[in-house]
């Protein structure tokens, strides 16, 4: 197996060679491979890369109340949507895991991926200040910012209206299964709303499984 070219990938990603090509190496690294691995890194840059999506949305949408701006927040920090632009920048085939974890799949896991995104900004920002990180996000998270036409209901707070518009009791959310290692834990929520039906989704985190559920049982409800 050809051993992928993390330097040149790493050139490409932040506009040009590393300074510190070590503080980046922390940043895809993974505690199961080493204890000096990401998380301090994911924790710094959870804190940039909000500070910059929100005065983003804060100059793109002028006219917008706090409460739509804090649904487009919401969708373009999460989890999820980190893990997707992470797979969509090539970072899974640059991570640093141990033998369990790669074999547990950690290099498809949204928690992981997510956290390495926001560890990389971390990193960019240490190494660049605010200009380079926000460089970074709005390249990668510049199309999703573009295309949301109008701010995303999250699909809790939607089915929730769901249920009071059609006089029904609010959803009721039960977890029912949580398994895997520490690492890439998996959840299983079901929600269900007396009378009307119920659905069920897993996630990498409780409030994920939740959001997909909620989502699955629109979607059933709407059909």
């Amino acid at each position: 197996m050809t051993k992928p070219d993390t330097a040149g990938w790493l050139e490409g990603l932040i506009g040009r060679a590393p300074r510190r090509r070590d503080r980046f190496t922390q940043a895809l690294t993974h505690g199961s491979a080493q204890a000096v691995n990401y998380e301090r890194l994911e924790f710094l840059g959870d804190r940039i890369l909000g500070l910059l999506v929100a005065e983003w949305l804060y100059d793109r949408f002028p006219d917008e109340p706090e409460g739509k701006l804090s649904r487009r927040f919401n969708a373009l920090v999460s989890g999820e949507t980190c893990a997707e632009i992470a797979r969509g920048a090539g970072v899974p085939a640059h991570l640093i895991l141990g033998k369990q974890a790669r074999d547990d799949g950690a290099a498809d896991s949204d928690n992981v991926l997510g956290d390495v995104m926001e560890a990389l900004i971390g990193a960019l920002y240490l190494e660049g200040g605010l200009e380079e990180a926000r460089a970074l996000v709005r390249r990668l998270w510049g199309d999703r910012v573009d295309t949301q036409g109008s701010a995303p209901k999250h699909p809790k707070s939607a089915l929730q209206e769901w249920a009071a518009a059609n006089r029904r009791k609010p959803p009721e959310y039960a977890l029912a299964d949580r398994s895997g290692p520490h690492h890439a834990l998996r959840f299983t929520v079901t929600v269900s709303i007396k009378g009307a039906g119920e659905a069920s989704a897993t996630g990498g985190s409780k409030q994920e499984a939740e959001t997909a559920a909620a989502k699955a049982l629109l979607e059933k409800l709407a059909g």
